[in-house]
């Protein structure tokens, strides 16, 4: 039995195993966000247990626009104008009319009501994904924070090859299902693309044992199995699309490495982007800074297609009535089959009016 497969069962009993009163219960979520004692298990690790979401940066753009230059945050009169974006928007979600109902409303007040964390879907009528949003403005004018400049680094060679071979898939009419991206065939979005903000679904959860942390991602639903115990990477031979990650501890930042991709997926929304190598390596650091806040760091290594590595940075929160749903991806194929039909019927008319 492959050791991976062996550590996910492995890690499924254990945690399911160890006594309630050893299992550290959630933290309340703090509303002011203040720093608190860094929570430990019982083992001894930092505590980073629990939901997590990264709708707050949800209207931040990747790359930075170039009027802000080298500056990362926005100034108080640029904050006050998306704070007051982020309000209306909020508003609107958390307070609907009655002919603009919202699921997140819903969720929030059963959220508030319970005596205990809101669990299941008996939980509220509709779950608070369906009206994602974030609650917070975030002062940064762009997800990457590495180059100064907040853009991303000048594409090598082979980098720009694979850009443009993306360009012209994405203007074809798909007509076999290699046409679609992994994402839209349901697969995965990758280890960035998992966590990057999109429309919903941007929830994960993370669950800790001893030697071991997993982190379960809401769309896509892939779960990533992490060993902490100091062991290497596998052998280059073993490849997939969330390739093979290898955690340790430093202090109270959990750092995570992650190598042997198979190039499938690039690193922006949905795993899209511009593909990473089969050389690509991914460093994330995890640290949690308040008790409703972990700051999130991803580090970008891939020679093969960026001439410099670069970084993205962003917290994900806690929020009240907040929890993973399933995420039934089937529908996708269903879309697959539907226009793959649709651009053969299309080529075939269009191959008999040429012989007319």
């Amino acid at each position: 039995m492959d050791k991976r497969i062996f550590a996910l069962s492995s890690f499924v009993v254990l945690a399911a195993a160890l006594p309630l009163a050893a299992q550290t219960p959630a933290l309340k979520p703090a509303s002011n966000g203040k720093s608190v004692a860094v929570a430990k298990t019982p083992w001894g690790d930092p505590d980073l247990q629990g939901t997590w979401t990264s709708d707050d940066t949800l209207g931040v753009p990747m790359e930075r626009d170039k009027k802000y230059g080298d500056r990362l945050y926005l100034t108080e009169d640029e904050l006050k104008d998306r704070e007051k974006r982020v309000e209306q928007s909020k508003q609107r979600i958390e307070n609907p009319s009655s002919d603009n109902h919202s699921p997140a409303k819903a969720q929030l007040d059963a959220g508030a009501a319970a005596t205990a964390p809101a669990r299941g879907v008996d939980s509220a009528p509709v779950p608070g994904q369906f009206g994602e949003y974030a609650r917070r403005a975030s002062k940064q004018t762009s997800q990457i924070v590495e180059p100064a400049d907040g853009r991303l680094p000048p594409l090598t060679a082979e980098g720009q090859k694979k850009q443009e071979a993306a360009r012209a898939l994405r203007g074809k009419a798909p007509s076999t299902w290699t046409d679609w991206s992994i994402y839209d065939r349901c697969i995965s979005r990758g280890v960035a693309g998992s966590i990057l903000p999109v429309v919903y679904g941007n929830g994960l959860e993370i669950v800790q044992t001893p030697g071991y942390v997993a982190i379960r991602y809401e769309m896509v639903h892939d779960t990533r199995i992490i060993p902490t115990d100091g062991r290497a990477h596998l052998p280059s031979s073993v490849r997939s699309y969330m390739g093979d990650p290898v955690g340790h501890w430093e202090g109270n930042t959990l750092v995570v490495e992650t190598t042997n991709f198979n190039g499938a997926l690039g690193i922006g929304p949905n795993g899209g982007g511009i593909p990473g190598s089969t050389d690509m390596k991914l460093t994330e650091r995890f640290t949690r800074v308040a008790d409703n806040t972990v700051n999130y760091e991803l580090t970008v290594d891939d020679p093969k297609t960026y001439t410099a590595p670069w970084k993205i940075a962003f917290p994900i929160t806690h929020e009240p009535g907040y929890q993973i749903f399933e995420y039934a991806c089937h529908e996708g194929n269903n879309a697959m089959r539907n226009m793959i039909t649709g651009t053969l019927a299309d080529e075939a008319k269009a191959a008999a009016a040429k012989k007319n």
